[in-house]
């Protein structure tokens, strides 16, 4: 059983899963980055402007102030942080946009790659293939119907 299941990782691991997987990770922390700074530091500072000033970040709803006794906090502060949930909000826009004109773009090139009279882009095999059969299903269809014709 041991040998069976390292056997499937092993298959996983070669067949380049694994490999994709990672690359995915590791570019999408990356991107995470980005998003989180084009966020931060491009898209909020105008929108505080435009707010006069307001940190949008650090607001929040109050449910319930703290309880300070002698200095100690004896009950924390409740509440809603708003803010925070803007920020998450525009982040979610911004990377659904990206996937979004990434998907596209991919779409748009798988397209032209499977496109066998596009002659720009290198037709993957399977679908040259599948052309030229088609092809010789055609001909073979036109040759039929005259070997038809002429019976008739």
């Amino acid at each position: 059983m041991k040998f069976k299941l390292l056997e499937e990782f092993k298959e996983f691991a070669v067949k380049g899963n694994m490999i994709d997987i990672a690359i995915g990770v590791i570019i999408g922390a990356a991107f995470n980055k980005v998003v989180n700074t084009l966020v931060k530091e491009v898209l909020m500072p105008p929108l505080s402007f435009m707010t006069d000033g307001t940190n949008w970040e650090n607001k929040e709803f109050i449910l319930r102030e703290a309880v300070l006794i002698d200095g100690t906090a004896k009950l924390e502060q409740i509440a809603i942080g708003y803010g925070k949930l803007i920020e998450a909000g525009i982040d979610f826009i911004i990377i659904a946009f990206t996937v979004f004109l990434v998907v596209k773009m991919m779409n748009s090139m798988k397209k032209k790659a499977e496109d066998p009279k596009n002659r720009t882009v290198a037709t993957p095999k399977n679908i040259e293939l599948m052309n030229k059969t088609n092809e010789l299903l055609e001909k073979q269809n036109e040759y039929l119907m005259k070997m038809l014709s002429k019976d008739k």
